[in-house]
């Protein structure tokens, strides 16, 4: 009956979240997964240890998630129906694992009721894998890597619950198999994803709270060792977290927080108590549709009575890890559930300056907290037929409420205009709603929206630049416009990705010959001046690299090498390296100048040696790799054959270079 409900469980987990993976790539989708073709199609020994060591995310690079997007594509572009169903298969073997899991706590905890351990079991898994809240997870691609270290916790935990409960029938090879699975899936779950260091912290809970009051080691000797690998598995990695944090906590409040973020430190510490109040506002009472990607709004904590929630937020938690510290011999599954909630939101929603909320980040931390639900539902009593039905309606309804978070993931254009309905004051929402207006022909609503979001006192960069483009689907941009824009350029914390992008495009229609009337060349390099101008953009060599990039870009259609030449020399200039260089080089043979890509290839060679990294870190073994395998050598020498063979093909031809 156990396998066959779950079945059931699994089978209602696909469909619903069916819907879901006819949806396209988003955001930081196109941030990570173009590593698949970065060094060429994936085919190859040497060409996988060149994507496997190129993570930049966490001192790992995050391996295991590259390797498990290795499933679904080994170049780029690619589809992504492959990549969400994948993602949808692993969410699905997590309530599996989960079920699993629960199944042998519930053993211990209800001291071999079996069949209640079973329904209680299934129905804490169902009531997690079923959350509408976890859709935001399982069908944005790139968050394969917050469900990784899921997997991992899981398979840890039952691991360790199969080793403790050999070591209570006094099988001494019980406390190697606890080590060895904690051991194991932590190493695995830092490979996915930094918090996977917290897997000994979250064991270290459902030890002392559920398993070592409820099932005690007789057996003297292996009782003895069982406690010391407690102590060294268990104790010892979490203490250490714990003071990592607190000097990095420390260091922050020192120093401060980098400049990118609008907030203090203190004032993180103020806002996310809030943040997860409202996570476990939305676990608790499930909406079907969120939020979703877009919190850049969130309203910070400037003192702890401004807002007025912010104290009681504070109290809120406190009252909560108190109250669950108090009950843990009475009820120890809900205080453990509690617990293990808000050890697993440690790294991520405390004292490093992360972006402030993140509905991912609850996708871990929150795998026990239906648990407590599913036991009082499975109780028998005078209530029994009641709690019968709600364990059967209340799974039911979730499954409900993801499948229409589902299939709003499914629909980019409805998934676009809901969540800038849901987020009025996100200048991220307000700015994707109106790119998906203007990718289907609306410029003008696209052109109405962006109006009310550029507010004299709240202008952004991505508002007002994607304005100017509105402006030029309509006709003409006015000069108020640019002027604007030429603001916000100077004073923007970051303008990322999203304003590179926007600049390519419009020097694309320039050299098209397409450029709309008032954003011309003079006015893409006044823009450009604008951002060169920024405080944040000097004290960055990325942001000044990609400025000169850009002048360069804006040269060549202009048809003028030798400034393209000159600029493009500077951007390398600022921040050396052959990846930028090489696709300089393109660009300039591309455009019909060999000779100045040569002249390019040159100068990367007065500027830049090829010595690999030194560390210890991900990119530190990904520069060794690439010097081991002469990789950026032979590029550059297969770019400088071509571009010779093209200066004598023109040469021949009576072309001028």
């Amino acid at each position: 009956m156990f396998l066959a409900g779950l079945a059931l469980v699994l089978l209602v987990g696909w469909l619903v979240y069916r819907p879901g993976l006819d949806g396209a790539f988003l955001f930081d989708d196109f941030v990570n997964l173009p590593a698949l073709g970065a060094y060429g199609r994936i085919d190859s020994w040497a060409a996988f240890v060149r994507y496997i060591t190129s993570g930049i995310a966490d001192p790992t690079g995050r391996p295991l998630s590259l390797l498990s997007f290795l499933i679904d594509a080994r170049d780029w572009p690619a589809d992504p129906y492959p990549f969400k169903r994948t993602s949808l298969v692993l969410h699905l073997a997590n309530g599996a694992l989960l079920a699993w899991l629960l199944l042998r706590l519930g053993r211990v905890h209800l001291r071999d009721d079996e069949g209640r351990a079973r329904a209680a079991a299934l129905v804490g898994a169902a009531l997690w894998l079923l959350h509408p809240l976890f859709v935001s997870t399982t069908l944005y691609i790139v968050q394969r890597e917050a469900m990784l270290p899921a997997t991992c916790t899981l398979l840890g935990l039952i691991g360790y619950v199969a080793g403790r409960d050999r070591a209570a029938r006094g099988d001494g090879s019980g406390v190697f198999l606890a080590a060895l699975s904690i051991l194991a899936a932590t190493l695995f779950a830092v490979a996915s994803k930094a918090n996977g260091v917290l897997i000994p912290m979250l064991a270290w809970l459902v030890e002392t709270i559920v398993l070592a009051p409820a099932q005690p080691i007789a057996d003297a000797r292996v009782a003895q060792r069982f406690v010391w690998m407690r102590r060294v598995v268990l104790a010892l990695p979490s203490v250490l977290v714990l003071v990592w944090l607190a000097w990095t906590g420390y260091g922050y409040a020192s120093r401060g927080v980098p400049e990118i973020r609008p907030w203090t430190f203190t004032e993180r510490l103020m806002t996310e108590p809030r943040v997860v109040v409202d996570y476990l506002r939305l676990l608790l009472v499930p909406h079907p549709y969120t939020a979703g990607l877009f919190n850049d709004a969130y309203t910070v904590s400037t003192s702890l009575v401004s807002p007025r929630s912010t104290l009681l937020a504070i109290a809120l938690l406190a009252a909560m890890i108190g109250g669950a510290v108090a009950v843990r011999r009475r009820w120890p599954a809900l205080a453990c559930a509690v617990l293990f909630y808000f050890a697993g939101q440690l790294l991520e929603s405390t004292v490093i300056p992360l972006e402030l909320y993140y509905e991912h980040r609850n996708y871990l931390p929150a795998l026990l907290l239906f648990w407590p639900v599913a036991l009082w539902l499975t109780a028998g009593g005078s209530l029994r037929v009641v709690r019968g039905a709600l364990a059967i309606a209340l799974p039911l309804l979730l499954a409900g409420l993801t499948l229409m978070n589902a299939d709003l993931w499914g629909n980019a254009r409805d998934q676009a205009l809901l969540w800038a309905e849901k987020n009025p004051a996100s200048p991220r929402a307000q700015v994707y709603a109106a790119q998906t207006e203007r990718a289907r022909g609306n410029s003008a609503a696209a052109l109405a929206r962006l109006s009310r979001a550029a507010v004299p006192d709240a202008d952004d960069v991505q508002i007002v630049l994607n304005l100017i483009g509105a402006r030029c689907d309509l006709g003409a941009v006015p000069r108020s416009d640019v002027d604007r824009a030429a603001a916000a350029l100077r004073t923007a914390r970051v303008a990322g990705q999203l304003g590179y992008s926007w600049f390519t495009q419009a020097i694309d229609r320039l050299a098209a010959g397409q450029a709309c009337p008032g954003l011309g060349a003079d006015e893409l390099r006044e823009l450009l001046d604008a951002a060169a101008a920024n405080s944040y953009a000097r004290d960055s060599y990325g942001r000044r690299q990609d400025n000169r990039n850009l002048r360069g870009l804006l040269a060549l259609a202009l048809h003028d090498p030798d400034t393209a030449l000159v600029e493009f020399d500077a951007a390398l200039d600022a921040k050396p390296g052959p990846g930028v260089a090489l696709q300089q080089a393109a660009q300039l043979g591309n455009a019909g100048h060999p000779a100045e890509a040569v002249q390019h290839l040159d100068h990367l060679a007065a500027v830049w040696t090829p010595a690999p990294m030194q560390g210890f870190s991900m990119r530190a073994l990904h520069s060794r790799l690439l010097s081991r395998q002469g990789y950026w050598e032979n590029e550059i020498a297969h770019m400088r054959t071509k571009l010779v063979e093209d200066i004598a093909e023109r040469a021949a031809g009576g072309t001028t270079p």
